[in-house]
């Protein structure tokens, strides 16, 4: 016997070792085997993971965090019955296939302060971002069988500085770059194997990846695309059936998946389709932004995607990426049938058209880009790929030692990269590399757009905290003019940072300003990157102050705020006033005397716009908005202001409450009177307290034709509006409150309004016919005949309709509502579903089936035309039945 097979002998399994025992260590002996092969990657993700932990709370919460976080808890509460609004109309086209998991984790876990639920956030985007780079690592696994080059494309995908720092706060592009790699990983596998249940997997992936963006369209059309292919070269029908089979199972799965996840295609797939394609192809925010020294929207920019992706992304996986899609497109030139034949190569052409395909389609169609690159981030995936392709090609091409040197460049590349992530923290998402100049921090600030989304603002807040003793008097009368997102990061902080600037709910230091961009000469502290600076604290005029220099004057100029021109600045006084109004802005026009002191951005203008935040150049105190706008140092031969966005200017107001009051009609008496003038409501408060204004308003209108509201509101059959009084009202000097709303233009019957918190409980409610005509006609047809019952409303019978009358009637009255159950003579008359019942219910609310109208109240409701016996009719409220009358009706 052999020396190996002695061994083999003598080392049977002991009988002693539990069978458990043995298959644990089976199992534990096969999953070190299967991940051995693996220990640079996941030693890499556990130390990135690591790292981010140790980094997790540098992050804040940024102006689009938390906006798509309070939209998507609207339509959380929508999907539940609940009562709330998303904030903007395009909003609805947006899917939640991560956005709503994060609200179910924070639901989970039962998270209730704000550091909790943004922390959690954070993590869980961060993660995500990190199974990003575990995919990348696995694709090129499968692409170069070679571990170096799979660790150096997952590298690559970790290691770019500005979405390391959006993998925390932004919730939006980075789960879409993820889903993209996950899909490109998905369709190798789908395409490797060829099997139904693989391309069934890739039609949920492609699904979902098209409910977090619209460019999920690129990998929709290349899987077809490349199926098209397998299908001409297929070398049988049994081998042409199994491509159409599995080619029809993707796209069954895609389509059920996108049904699924988006609600707002349930009632009309294809008609919500089209226009949810169309408007997030064009999306309807299209601002200015600044773009190589000019401000411009980026379609005026054919080379704006182009060149933010060079100027932003890591130089030396920049020239790979750059030679491994150019040597791709050169083999398909040389050998287009054996690229398209060929798997790997193949796949190769699908990660460079994935890369380029949509820069191109940007380009031609002159697509809505903004905010830098941030919506094509999802190009880092193919393109991360792409890199380590071109490190590939060209080290087969060299000797072992220049091979061992590409490689030790390409790890010294990683680690330059590491090291400006290092310096720049934690503001990685303002990284530029050395294709702009960096060193003149003035030329770079007036070159491209910095930080858009507020993310230095916790750091802002860090410094006023350890600097609490250093800064301005403290116990200054407060102030709130604090926004939300300020409010938020204030919360996120730790609580003894947090208790060192106090409740922050208001502005503890009026002097001081958060943040600015046109001013810097009395700033306290800057945040900077490469020296140019993208977050101010800075002192600013004493407004209490301002607002005495301006008592006794005349202003110069009026609308929903006196103006006055104080010594250099433009000076907004409005009182009596709410908080509320502070969230607006305005906009100086300033025309130079000489043309030249333009700055170079407005070469052949006029005059040079200036935008002015009121919460960052204003304050609320004593019931007072004041805000000081400072002016352009130049001569100035004119100056206009626009106000807004845009409250309601006040003469405008009390003449519009004058007309309501003389020629328009009180619809309804509640928290505020309710009047019909000129196609509009006119709500109208004698004597209002501000603050009261701060809650949105909320108007539901019912049209006497269901077909004339728009599509997405008929099987509601109203039209919901919601709208914020300090947007459309004005607070007038005598104390009173009016607000003005346009109804929309198709006939309406009734209207539901009124108050309600952001939690959506109701302050107060007001509902009435627009048209009582009709009813006053029936009330003055029955008044004076015997009713067929008495009670809190007398009922009388009238051409087979059955009416409700009150001569003493108020508002009150009517907003309970109303019950009807009828009995009939046969219960094989009733409708289907209520014969089980043996009666049939018509109840409804007064507001729909009747007017308030001269001090009384009449309702009308069409009976059934089969033979009933009894009705039994009443109103119902929280506490259970108000009033009640049951009569025989015998027809």
């Amino acid at each position: 016997m052999r020396d190996d097979e002695t061994r083999r002998a003598l080392t049977l399994p002991s009988p002693s070792a539990p069978a458990s025992s043995s298959a644990r260590g089976l199992l534990r002996s096969r999953v070190g085997g299967a991940l051995a092969p693996h220990w640079g990657a996941l030693l890499a993700l556990a130390l990135f993971l690591i790292v981010g932990l140790a980094v997790l709370d540098d992050y804040g919460i940024t102006d689009d965090e938390s906006y798509h976080r309070g939209v998507f808890l609207s339509k959380l509460a929508q999907l539940q019955g609940k009562h709330a609004d998303v904030p903007t109309e395009h909003d609805n086209f947006y899917g939640g296939a991560f956005q709503f998991p994060l609200l179910f984790a924070e639901r989970a876990l039962g998270l209730r302060d704000i550091r909790e639920i943004y922390l959690a956030r954070h993590l869980l985007t961060h993660s995500l971002f990190l199974v990003g780079g575990l995919l990348a690592y696995l694709l090129g696994r499968r692409l170069f069988r070679n571990r170096l080059l799979a660790l150096f494309a997952m590298l690559a995908f970790l290691l770019h500085p500005r979405l390391y720092a959006h993998s925390f706060f932004n919730a939006q592009d980075i789960p879409f770059l993820v889903m993209f790699a996950v899909a490109l990983y998905l369709a190798h596998r789908a395409f490797r194997r060829g099997t139904v249940a693989a391309f069934v997997l890739l039609g949920v992936g492609v699904g979902i990846l098209l409910n977090l963006r619209i460019m999920g369209a690129v990998l929709l059309a290349a899987v077809p695309a490349l199926r098209a292919l397998d299908l001409a070269f297929a070398p049988s029908w049994a081998e042409r059936k199994r491509v159409l089979l599995t080619t029809g199972a993707f796209a069954l799965a895609f389509f059920l998946t996108i049904y699924g996840s988006l609600p707002y295609l349930w009632s009309d797939p294809i008609g919500r389709a089209v226009e949810w394609w169309a408007v997030l192809a064009d999306h309807p925010y299209k601002p200015d932004a600044l773009f190589r020294g000019l401000y411009g929207r980026s379609a005026d920019f054919p080379e704006y995607i182009p060149v933010w992706f060079s100027i932003t992304s890591p130089p030396f996986a920049l020239l790979l990426g750059l030679i491994g899609g150019a040597l791709i497109l050169l083999r398909l030139t040389r050998a287009p049938r054996e690229a398209l034949r060929n798997t790997r190569l193949r796949f190769g052409l699908a990660l460079a058209g994935c890369f380029a395909l949509p820069i191109l389609a940007v380009v031609i169609v002159d697509a809505n880009i903004y905010q830098e690159w941030r919506h094509m981030y999802f190009l880092w995936a193919p393109f991360s790929l792409l890199a380590a392709w071109g490190l590939h090609r060209l080290a087969g091409t060299l000797s072992a030692r220049l091979r061992t040197a590409l490689y030790g460049a390409a790890g010294a590349g990683l680690a330059a990269t590491l090291a400006s992530m290092a310096l720049i923290h934690p503001n990685e998402q303002v990284y530029f590399n050395a294709l702009v100049d960096r060193v003149t921090p003035e030329r770079l600030q007036s070159q491209y757009l910095m930080d858009y989304w507020n993310h230095p603002l916790l750091q802002g807040l860090e410094w006023l905290s350890d600097n609490a003793g250093l800064l301005p008097d403290k116990t200054a009368p407060a102030a709130r003019t604090i926004d939300a997102l300020t409010l938020e990061n204030a919360a996120f902080m730790p609580n003894a940072a947090r208790s060192r600037i106090g409740n922050m709910s208001f502005v503890l230091l009026p002097p001081v300003i958060w943040r600015s961009w046109d001013r810097s000469a009395r700033a306290l502290h800057r945040v900077q990157v490469y020296g140019a600076t993208i977050f101010t604290i800075e002192r600013r005029d004493d407004l209490r102050a301002v607002y005495a220099a301006t008592r006794g004057r005349e202003p110069s100029g009026g609308g929903a705020y006196d103006v006055h021109e104080l010594d250099g600045a433009v000076t907004l006084v409005m009182e009596p006033c709410a908080p509320a109004f502070m969230e607006t802005g305005a906009t100086l026009r300033a025309a130079p005397v000489a043309p030249g002191d333009l700055p170079p951005w407005r070469e052949g203008k006029r005059d040079e716009p200036r935008n002015f935040p009121l919460t960052q150049y204003g304050a609320f105190f004593d019931g007072k908005c004041v805000a000081s706008l400072p002016l352009p140092d130049y001569p100035i031969a004119e100056l206009s202001i626009i106000q807004g966005s845009y409250p309601l200017d006040r003469e405008a107001a009390r003449e519009a409450m004058r007309q309501a009051k003389a020629e328009g009609r009180l619809l309804a008496r509640a928290a505020y009177d309710v009047h019909l003038a000129d196609g509009e409501l006119v709500y109208i408060r004698e004597s209002c307290d501000p603050i009261e204004t701060e809650q949105p308003f909320r108007v539901s209108v019912f049209p006497e034709r269901v077909s004339d509201l728009p599509e997405e509101w008929r099987d509601r059959g109203h039209e919901r509006f919601r709208f914020d009084f300090h947007r459309y009202g004005a607070l007038l000097k005598d104390g009173a409150c009016v607000a003005l709303f346009s109804l929309p233009d198709y006939p309406i019957a009734a209207i539901r309004t009124g108050q309600f918190t952001e939690g959506g409980d109701d302050l107060w409610e007001a509902a009435f016919s627009m048209n009582p005509e009709p009813y006053a006609t029936a009330y003055r047809a029955v008044a004076g005949s015997e009713p067929i019952a008495r009670s809190a409303f007398n009922l009388h019978l009238l051409d087979d309709d059955l009416v409700y009358v009150k001569d003493a009637c108020e508002q009150a009255d009517t907003e309970a509502r109303f019950f009807l159950h009828l009995e009939p003579e046969r219960v094989s008359d009733l409708p289907e579903g209520r014969r089980e019942h043996g009666f049939d219910n018509l109840d409804f609310r007064f507001f729909l089936n009747g007017a308030w109208f001269d001090g009384r109240c009449a309702a009308r409701v069409p009976l059934p035309d089969y033979p009933i016996a009894s009705v039994r009719t009443g109103q119902f409220g929280s506490d259970g039945e108000i009033w009640s009358a049951e009569f025989a009706l015998g027809r």
